[in-house]
């Protein structure tokens, strides 16, 4: 036998039973064939659509390493075993050694990496889940609620269309340090530029989120014609918040209603909520179904 298809078998071992998992899900869509999804149109976007999307390539990431490092060293030694005694080829062992660990320090590395930002996007997710939730009580006041708001390059988390104006409304995910310190590790105070929690302080978040207002209030002006303000608004899931500063709306993602007791002086006639929501709903309804999809 040819000793260059030799040095081929242990891989080859390894991925026959690819074949298996290939041909059921090859099967499944066989069985698929001749029906379709009765939903044929787009639905809203849901709280987190991004993040949830990013934990699942993130997810994908961290089985495909978590595969590879088992994987790895028995291809390795298995491709050692041919060259030596079936190959007879005097490889030294150590050129094998080296390479299983390089392979398995760089498989290790990016786990790593994706694992702990995994980790950050399930906060992340969970406080937009939790805060949108909150805001969908705002419906039953005839108030339009819309999530994930996707924008140029970024998305806004939440957009709220009332009477009393429109409010864009960013998500911050914040661990809460453990000390055993009582309501000390659980308060951030704005004092007018800085978020100041317990063990760190802050600006970004609010800047942020008065960009993606001004954004918002710029493109509406333009979608609808008219000038449409924007009130920009921070919320921090699970924290007390003590506002020194009133010039800036931060809450704690819980009773949303009180925002809508804020006014600046302007309103929105039933006419304007209507347009602006139709505007609105447009860019957040682009999730296609994803049952019976069509593999391209």
């Amino acid at each position: 036998m040819n000793i260059f298809l030799i040095q081929f078998i242990p891989a080859a071992l390894l991925l026959l039973p690819l074949g298996v998992p290939i041909a059921i899900v090859s099967w499944i869509r066989h069985q698929r064939k001749g029906r379709r999804n009765p939903l044929t149109y787009q639905m809203l976007r849901a709280p987190g659509e991004s993040i949830s999307q990013r934990i699942e390539l993130l997810s994908e990431d961290v089985d495909l390493y978590l595969t590879m490092s088992g994987i790895i060293p028995l291809l390795c030694f298995s491709t050692y075993l041919t060259t030596r005694y079936i190959a007879k080829n005097q490889a030294s062992p150590l050129i094998f050694v080296i390479l299983t660990i390089g392979c398995l320090t760089y498989c290790g590395f990016r786990l790593s990496t994706a694992y702990r930002q995994r980790h950050k996007e399930q906060l992340g997710l969970d406080c937009e889940r939790s805060v949108g939730q909150e805001l969908n009580q705002l419906m039953l006041d005839g108030c339009m609620v819309f999530h994930d708001v996707q924008a140029e390059n970024f998305n806004i988390d939440h957009v709220v269309v009332s009477e009393n104006g429109i409010f864009a409304i960013e998500t911050k995910g914040r661990s809460k340090p453990d000390r055993g310190r009582g309501q000390e590790d659980v308060r951030v105070t704005y004092d007018g530029q800085t978020l100041h929690f317990p063990t760190w302080h802050e600006r970004e978040p609010i800047e942020q989120a008065k960009r993606q207002a001004a954004w918002l209030s710029d493109w509406l002006s333009k979608a609808v014609g008219e000038h449409v303000n924007t009130r920009p608004v921070l919320a921090l899931p699970g924290w007390f918040v003590e506002r020194k500063s009133k010039d800036f709306l931060i809450y704690n993602g819980k009773n949303p209603q009180y925002l809508m007791k804020i006014t600046d002086g302007t309103s929105l006639s039933p006419e304007m909520i209507k347009r602006v929501a139709h505007q609105i709903d447009q860019r957040c309804r682009n999730v296609a179904p994803q049952a019976y999809k069509r593999v391209e």
